[in-house]
């Protein structure tokens, strides 16, 4: 009997989500969520990734929409605050009744929103780089796994004859387990740690890590800090006569608007490691940025959470399409059938385990405020969301 009430009460709570996916595009239109910090440490990176994700959805309408229907965006803060990423996620599916939501940016709110779209069945589309070890129906990871970003600026390091290394971060769990993962290789490779440190995010005070670095004296710090700790820590080690020039900093956060709004001059000659740039050569970026320069300004730029955000929306439309319907479990299966697609990032694909299949690069800040690709990868890297070093013998497989 217990059996029989459960598999009853299954089976109506499975009808009611589809009955909310349904009565979601029932009309003329389609709702859809876009959910980024907008306020707090995080809003100087994510404001203009909702930029990117609104300007998709205005291009697509501006075709017809998908399916014959409106794209109609319900825009969302969370506050640089996880627990409210969490509520938001549930307003949008349950309140909205959106199909999909596009957003979040650090691991901690990605993390808070999965059970949200887990015990709704509903999809995120998660643009940013982050530390891998998860693997979830209910996620697209776009943003770069480890073996896509900080494995191969690891490597890129370690070919130049950098043979010690300081991990900076903030402290929640993309630094720290991507800073695991590096620990792995650089101990794995002969290489010495010769620190590791963590602040708040948000933190502003680097006095005694300052401190820890002069006394440590490594070959660069790889700096896995979020958000605008990063001004904080540029101006203090500028103040100390760190310039990059002198100590070479390897960032993982750090890309085209933070150097605009930090002064490109505090960050010039520092590197990071991305999965596009603006200054990538190609049609599709060119048109990339021209039509996002239209909308927000020439003084615009873009960067690669940007341009995941961008291509999240316009794959999601390839899938809706190609599954003939808006319903999440649908769309994630077409999702990852649809092959290589030209994008401003070059070819990009996700595969089976839904995250994306792409090029690394390295850059190097030059006093424009534009990154000098000065290495890429041989081809676009399969992603890899478990380290086998770290993380031996775990691997992630989701049934389509």
């Amino acid at each position: 009997m217990a059996m029989k009430k459960f598999g009853f009460a299954a089976a109506l709570l499975a009808g009611t989500i589809l009955a909310g996916h349904t009565a979601a595009w029932a009309d003329g239109t389609v709702k859809v969520g876009v959910l980024q910090s907008l306020s707090g440490t995080m809003a100087i990176s994510e404001v203009p990734l909702e930029d990117a994700e609104l300007l998709a959805i205005d291009q697509l309408n501006a075709k017809g929409g998908v399916l014959g229907k409106k794209i109609v965006p319900i825009v969302e803060d969370g506050a640089s605050d996880p627990s409210t990423f969490a509520q938001k996620a549930t307003k949008l599916i349950e309140e909205d009744k959106v199909v999909t939501v596009f957003g979040g940016w650090t691991s901690a709110s990605r993390k808070a929103m999965l059970p949200v779209f887990q015990k709704f069945d509903n999809l995120l589309w998660y643009p940013v780089q982050f530390e891998g070890n998860e693997c979830s129906p209910n996620i697209m990871y776009s943003g770069a796994q480890p073996n896509q970003q900080a494995l191969p600026a690891l490597a890129w390091a370690e070919s130049k004859g950098y043979k010690k290394y300081f991990l900076l971060g903030s402290d929640y769990v993309y630094p720290r387990t991507a800073n695991l993962i590096l620990k792995k290789h650089i101990a794995h490779d002969g290489m010495t740690l010769s620190g590791e440190e963590y602040v708040p995010l948000g933190g502003t005070d680097f006095s005694s890590v300052i401190a820890e670095i002069q006394q440590a004296k490594p070959d660069i710090i790889i700096n896995t800090l979020n958000g605008d700790s990063n001004v904080s820590f540029f101006k203090q080690m500028a103040a100390a006569g760190l310039t990059p020039d002198k100590l070479p900093v390897m960032s993982f956060s750090i890309a085209e608007p933070e150097a605009k709004a930090m002064g490109p001059s505090l960050l010039a000659g520092s590197y990071t490691s991305w999965n596009y740039f603006q200054s990538l050569p190609g049609a599709a970026n060119a048109a990339f940025v021209s039509a996002y320069k239209a909308k927000y300004g020439a003084g615009s730029v873009v960067d690669d959470p940007m341009v995941h955000g961008y291509e999240d929306v316009m794959i999601w439309a390839d899938a809706v399409k190609k599954a003939g319907s808006f319903n999440p479990t649908k769309v994630r299966d077409a999702a990852v059938t649809l092959g290589f697609v030209e994008s401003p990032l070059g070819k990009v694909k996700f595969a089976d385990n839904q995250s994306m299949v792409q090029t690394a690069y390295i850059g190097k800040l030059q006093p424009d405020g534009q990154f000098k690709i000065i290495w890429s990868s041989p081809g676009p890297i399969t992603p890899q969301p478990y380290d086998p070093l770290t993380f031996p013998g775990k691997s992630c497989t989701i049934p389509h």
